[in-house]
């Protein structure tokens, strides 16, 4: 699997995109889903979890990845709420009580799978120098 290019490579505007616009916008569409459909909410959130580790890949050290994912994740999170609350149409899927709870679980899910991502680009970086030496 080929590396991404690091984000701090990549341009500021491509850089705001992926680290705020993405992680909103995202959630801002699986918000619509919790009031249309529980299938298509619930396959919608699964999907966020490869971007998370996704998004770690952006970053060699493994903290970076970690504000990554957390940053990534309270943006996901908000924005689901935040656009659910806007229409104000009813649940049909199940949230956290309170419904705040789902910013802390896709924060530190966040955390976590962006760590778990930058772990993965310097383990795979250290090999691949020490098969070179």
């Amino acid at each position: 699997m080929p590396m991404p290019p690091l984000l701090i490579e990549r341009s500021a505007r491509l850089g705001l995109l992926l680290t705020v616009g993405v992680p909103s916008g995202y959630g801002a569409l699986v918000g619509v889903m919790v009031g249309a459909s529980k299938l298509a909410y619930t396959i919608l959130a699964l999907l966020a979890i490869p971007g998370g580790f996704l998004a770690g890949l952006e970053h060699e050290d493994r903290y970076e990845g970690v504000w990554r994912g957390l940053t990534g994740g309270l943006l996901f999170g908000t924005a689901i709420l935040f656009t659910h609350d806007l229409i104000g149409n009813a649940d049909k899927a199940k949230l956290p009580h309170p419904h705040t709870w789902l910013i802390v679980i896709t924060a530190l899910g966040g955390a976590v799978l962006g760590g778990l991502g930058a772990r993965y680009r310097s383990r795979r970086q250290s090999a691949a120098s020490a098969a070179a030496d």
